[in-house]
This record gives structure tokens, C-alpha cells and sequence, in this order.
């Protein structure tokens, strides 16, 4: 049979049994094949696409009878039809497509609760996360697992989402109205609480029968908070046969001992659908893992679901709204490397210079994760700004002091040289990280800032090219996400005079800054792909 799909075998091996029933109690004739996708970020188009997709699950269907489709969160945000939809577009497509098991990643929430739990029962696959829970009760608020049966075999799959999402999304969507956290995700510095809740799960899902477990968990890896990463929880776990990965973009197949010294498969497929992973569980009871690179066909009624769900946002996506004469950057050139999570760009530096003269503030501070893509030299179309900044957020002006402008700062590259979203993109202030001074602060279980206590790493802290005084007053400008609500764990500006707010959406304020500021054009001032030197690295 012609295959349609170039395979990338990047890792093959056999998972140590895990149950003590006997081999032949669950014997297989076919392939258990499952397909698991993870940080769509709704790139129903990029890459492999959900066309494509669709057409590798069709051809497992053709190799076998038992086929399964599961998704490790982050699939309906990061593009324009996600955001005009508020994520109910590629729900849509994900129910046409068929998915089995779906989790929500930190980016499921960021159209507010409310939304996320409008959205729980449409996805026809339904959403499923062990730790998750109520912050009063600790009790689960989606259901943890989910058990399907191939032939005689039962594989039960148990939803994780990271912790991080209580600072990666907004924070006050999981609080109540006087700030109070109403919700969980079983967070605590040493990791624990999370894995005693997935332990529960699993073995709970054990005693129901399960003869394979596979945790699906939106929780990373590099750069990820260590103690909830997908590794942590496979080694402080047991009876866990793989765990399918998400968060961290990255692309791999690897082995890790759990914490009674058996054998545990991680995979994670990177992101936009460039991989679809492949794990498969063959008659003779062996795991095998694999990414899938590429489909060389489409699923043409796919294809036809996404091409009708773009025409509905065409016309408003295509409008023109200015011209870059230079590429506005937040990749390196040199290496195609994302750097705006760890140093300066030019992309940065106009986005931050829109929300300054737009806002009329002193200071603006950008967090490099809320800038998703670059834009290219020629027509500047709204979707373009959308495909940019595709959360929404809303831009305020807070009043502070200085000293809370220097513990955003250190806050910011808590991370560096590793990417934070975090990290702080400036205008009308300039700063220095000396990186051979270790980060000192503290957070508290659920990764927000709560002092520095010792050495700091930022220092030549200049607004207006004066020395910042830590004791003066400034007018702040940026999105409420951080601002306001504490994302990214910057709490040092809780409780701050609110002099503006919520006035117009991130995407907006950059138009009006293009249109009435820049005269329709991106010019000069920002051809340097690496800024124009407000952030200095030593």
C-alpha cells in the first residue's frame, strides 16, 4: 500500500510492562495507533495543516481498525480566526476532524473563563485535565481521564496542564472579583501536589481497567518551570506507560526512569503542526514513537471546512493598514532563532514605541511572549497585526514608582540567557542585564514575583536617559495582561494608581500608531533587526 506521508523515526522503543495482567489478557491483532498533536496555536493551515491531519488519520484507519486522535492543549489561540472566534472556529474544524482527547493548555484560557467553559461542551472530544481543580475543595472541575477500548485492550488517557498557566494566561480569569485565586492547578514549589493528584488519577484509571496509561499534559520542558515539566512528573509517577507533551515547542522522543525505575516514553510533536506524533502500541505489547513530518496529500472535506471558516474573516483580515519599508523582527536573521523572549528587536522596539506615543506614558514595558510574529517588508494587512498579536489584550497606563519599574525589570530576566515570556521589550527607558550574576528572586508556589533577595542582575536603568530614582513616580504603559492583571508573575504592580484604562486593544493602538504617528510606514529608525541598543547584554 502506497504510504502518503514521509515518517521521521526519531525514536523506537519498548515500554517495560506496566500491569500485571498477563500478556495474552490483552493481546492484539492490530496496531493501536495514536495520533497526537499539541501547540496548534489554530494553524489550521501551517505546515502539515488539518488537511493534512486529517489524511494521516484516514491512512492509519486504512494500516488499522484502532485509531486514536488526541490533542495536549494550546490548539485554539494564536492567529486571527481564533481570536474573532474566540476559539470556537478551531473547535469546529477539530470536531470535524474527529479528535478522541482533548486538554486545555495554559492558551485555552485566555478568552477568560467563562469562555473556556462555554467552549467544554462543544468540543465533541471533550476536555480533560486531573489537576485542575477548585481552589476551595480541590475538587477536579473537568473530569481527569478518559478510558477507550481497541479490541480487548483498554488505554486510558489523563489530562495535566502546567501550573505556569495561573501566570502564562491572565491571572485574574482564575480569581474571584476581590483577587482571590478560586482556582488550581495543584501548584506548590517542591511539584508534589501535582503528582500526587496525576497519581491519583492514574491509578484510578488503573483499578477501572486500564491496561496502558498515557498522560496527555500541556507542561514542557526546556525553559518550563522544572519541577512541573513533563520529566518531573514521569519520574515522580508511576504506572505511566508514555506521556504525550506539550508547552515548550520542542520536538522529541525520549526515555526517562519513573520513580520505581521502569521505563516511561515522552514525545512532543513542536508546534503549528510542523510534526504529528505516532505512538503505537503493537500486538506484542511494545511501544513504539515516531514524528511525522509530512503529508503528501490533503483531505479535500477538511480542506473545504477550513477554506468556508477563513471566508467568513476575509474581508476584515485583508484590509490594508500601513506598509513596512523594513522587516520588523523578533527572530534573529543570522540564525532564524526567536530572540524576542531574550533580547532586544526591532519588532519590540515598534511595539513598545507604539503603546508610548499612543498612550502618552513615560515608559512602556512589552512582555516578549504577547509578540507572536514578525511583519514583513511590503502591505501591512490586519491580519498581519493579528498574526503579530493575536491575544487581544488590552492596553493601560498604571502611575508607580521606580522601584517597581526596577523589579519588573529583574523580573523580566529571571530566565536569561533562556527565553522568558516575560522578558521585557522597552521604550523610553534602557536598561542592562549582566548575566554572569545569577537571578535572586523569590516566587511564591505559583511562580510570582515576591522580592529580590540578593544580588540584582539589571542595573543602568535610564528613563529619558536620566537614572531611574527608585522613589519617583512614572506613568507606565502596556497591556493589562501584565499591568493589571499580574501575567507573567509581575505582581510588583498590584494595587497601582490606574490612570488609563483599557482604552483600546494591543492590535488597535499599533494601527493608530502606524496610521497617524509613522504616516502609514515603517521606516528606517527600525531596520536594525536588533534594536537600536535600549537593552545592553554583558
Amino acid at each position: 500500500m502506497k504510504k502518503f506521508w514521509k515518517k521521521t523515526s526519531l525514536f523506537l522503543v519498548t515500554a517495560a510492562m506496566t500491569v500485571s495482567a498477563p500478556l495474552m489478557a490483552w493481546a492484539l491483532e492490530h496496531d493501536i495507533v495514536i495520533l497526537h498533536t499539541n501547540d496548534i496555536h489554530c494553524g489550521i493551515n501551517d505546515n502539515i495543516g488539518f488537511a493534512g491531519l486529517a489524511q494521516i488519520k484516514k491512512d492509519a484507519l486504512a494500516r488499522t481498525p484502532n485509531v486514536a486522535l488526541v490533542d495536549a492543549g494550546d490548539a485554539i489561540q494564536g492567529a486571527p480566526i481564533g481570536k474573532l472566534s474566540r476559539g470556537l472556529a478551531v473547535v469546529d474544524i477539530m470536531n470535524y476532524l474527529g479528535y478522541d482527547f482533548c486538554i486545555p493548555g495554559n492558551h485555552e484560557f485566555d478568552y477568560g473563563m467563562d469562555r473556556f467553559l462555554e467552549l467544554v461542551p462543544l468540543q465533541r472530544a471533550g476536555y480533560y485535565c486531573a489537576n485542575f481543580v477548585y481552589a476551595g475543595n480541590n475538587k477536579q472541575v473537568l473530569p481527569g481521564y478518559k478510558i477507550m477500548q481497541y479490541e480487548d485492550t483498554k488505554v486510558a488517557f489523563v489530562g495535566a496542564s502546567t501550573p505556569e498557566s495561573l501566570t502564562t494566561s491572565t491571572p485574574t480569569f482564575f480569581q474571584n472579583e476581590k483577587g482571590k485565586y478560586i482556582y488550581s492547578f495543584c501548584e506548590d514549589k517542591t511539584g508534589n501536589k501535582l503528582y500526587k493528584q496525576l497519581q491519583k488519577n492514574v491509578d484510578k484509571a488503573r483499578k477501572d481497567g486500564a491496561d496502558y496509561v498515557f498522560i496527555v499534559g500541556h507542561l514542557g520542558m526546556d525553559g518550563t518551570t522544572p519541577q512541573w515539566s513533563s520529566e518531573s512528573v514521569a519520574k515522580n509517577t508511576q504506572g505511566v506507560d508514555a506521556v504525550i507533551d506539550g508547552h515548550s515547542h520542542e520536538r522529541f522522543t525520549r526515555m526517562v526512569k519513573n520513580k520505581v525505575g521502569k521505563d516511561v516514553l515522552l514525545a512532543q510533536t513542536g508546534t503549528k503542526l510542523k510534526t504529528v506524533g505516532e505512538l503505537v502500541i503493537t500486538p506484542n505489547g511494545k511501544l513504539k514513537s515516531q514524528l511525522i513530518t509530512e503529508s503528501n496529500d490533503k483531505d479535500a472535506n477538511i480542506a473545504r471546512v477550513i477554506a468556508q471558516e477563513i471566508k467568513t474573516y476575509e474581508p476584515l483580515l485583508k484590509q490594508p493598514v500601513g506598509e513596512a519599508l523594513v522587516q520588523l523582527r523578533s527572530n534573529d536573521p543570522a540564525t532564524g532563532g526567536r530572540i524576542v523572549r531574550n533580547r532586544e528587536c526591532s519588532l519590540g522596539d515598534f511595539v513598545a514605541d507604539a503603546y508610548r506615543a499612543v498612550l502618552d506614558c513615560d515608559v512602556v514595558l512589552v512582555n516578549g511572549g504577547s509578540i507572536r510574529n514578525e511583519i514583513k517588508t511590503g502591505v501591512i494587512s490586519y491580519n498581519d497585526l493579528l498574526e503579530a498579536f493575536p491575544f487581544g489584550n488590552m492596553c493601560v497606563v498604571l502611575e508607580v514608582n521606580g522601584q517597581q519599574i526596577l523589579d519588573a525589570l529583574e523580573m523580566g530576566a529571571i530566565s536569561y540567557p533562556e527565553e522568558s515570556g516575560g522578558f521585557m521589550q522597552v521604550s523610553g527607558l534602557s536598561y542592562t542585564i549582566d548575566s554572569a550574576v545569577p537571578s535572586s528572586i523569590e516566587l511564591d508556589a505559583k511562580g510570582n514575583f515576591v522580592r529580590v533577595a540578593g544580588a540584582r542582575r539589571v542595573s543602568d536603568v535610564k528613563i529619558d536617559g536620566k537614572p531611574l530614582d527608585v522613589k519617583k513616580k512614572y506613568t507606565v504603559g502596556g497591556t493589562s495582561y501584565m499591568l493589571k492583571s499580574g501575567g507573567d508573575g509581575m505582581t510588583m504592580f498590584k494595587g497601582a494608581h490606574l490612570v488609563q484604562d483599557e482604552m483600546m486593544s494591543d492590535a488597535d493602538t499599533i494601527m493608530e500608531y502606524l496610521q497617524n504617528h509613522l504616516n502609514g510606514k515603517v521606516g528606517e529608525q527600525y531596520a536594525n533587526p536588533y534594536g537600536d541598543g535600549r537593552i545592553v547584554i554583558k
